[in-house]
């Protein structure tokens, strides 16, 4: 018998969720969308019951023998999957499959398409402060207004995600990274609203001040990674005119030109020089 052809892959990460994994696969089988769509679930290296239970209902299981991450897990769905349109949902519950219709019909004529989250949805009070501050940074590089950044309900043509594969980090801030890549590519991307309900099961992974380092450094990557001049440009622009400034004033009052103005306006132009090699090397990174 000849396997079905699917023309969307749904590829749910699952890591110690055999809760919330349960409660996501009925609902998926209840609604028949594994007869729609290929429907994976990547394991990722989970200690509990996590592998059965996915392994007892009609859909792919793909294992990973030790925890490699959210994203880690996302590349070996995609790998594994044999669409041309990839769909990322969560295991925990919290996504109700009745919006993958609406998702995958935008999907028809987008690059990249996210369910936003509504104001009602719920969300994890200890994290809004740095989602602000992320959306803010973000917002900042690319330009425009950013919708649902990390948002774990979206779309990719396959072809254009794997092309960013090289550059999306393992952990948790996979849905962040792709939603900048794609937007700074210039990539066609449409949205539309989703009610997220509470997580079932365990507390997620995700803590404020054992992540607070991470989303430190995922600042700095973002910045690194997608624009670099519009930090290295305005701090070096600034350190040239103190220096130069300094350097004037004490020209004129006390007749030379300071060691410590010539260090701020040569270190001013070092800025600008290095931002300029920064973003050369971003451009080449974001090239396969």
């Amino acid at each position: 018998m000849t396997a079905p052809q699917f023309e969307v892959s749904i590829i749910i990460p699952a890591y110690n969720e055999e809760t919330g994994i349960k409660d996501t696969l009925e609902k998926l089988v209840e609604g028949k969308y594994h007869e729609k769509y290929e429907i994976i679930i990547v394991d990722d290296g989970s200690t509990d019951k996590t592998k059965e239970i996915s392994e007892s209902f009609p859909v792919r299981v793909i294992t990973h023998t030790v925890n490699k991450g959210y994203g880690a897990a996302l590349k070996t769905g995609i790998r594994k999957s044999t669409t041309d349109k990839i769909v990322f949902m969560d295991s925990d519950g919290q996504h109700d499959p009745s919006y993958l219709d609406e998702l995958v019909r935008l999907l028809e004529d987008h690059e990249m398409v996210i369910g936003c989250r509504t104001e009602d949805s719920f969300q994890v009070k200890n994290r809004k402060a740095g989602k602000k501050v992320i959306r803010w940074v973000g917002e900042f590089l690319v330009e425009q207004k950013l919708p649902d950044y990390n948002s774990g309900f979206r779309g990719f043509q396959k072809d254009l995600i794997v092309r960013m594969m090289h550059i999306m980090p393992n952990g948790f801030s996979f849905s962040t990274t792709s939603t900048l890549g794609f937007m700074k590519e210039g990539y066609n991307i449409a949205t539309f609203p989703i009610v997220v309900e509470e997580r079932v099961g365990r507390k997620s992974s995700v803590k404020f001040f054992k992540d607070g380092p991470k989303t430190l450094m995922l600042l700095l990557r973002i910045i690194m990674l997608f624009n670099p001049l519009k930090i290295f440009l305005p701090v070096s622009l600034l350190f040239g005119f103190v220096g130069v400034a300094f350097g004037t004033y004490g020209y004129f009052i006390f007749d030379r030109f300071s060691n410590g103005a010539i260090i701020l306006t040569v270190f001013g132009m070092m800025l600008f020089f290095i931002g300029l090699i920064a973003d050369q090397i971003s451009l080449l990174n974001r090239k396969q």
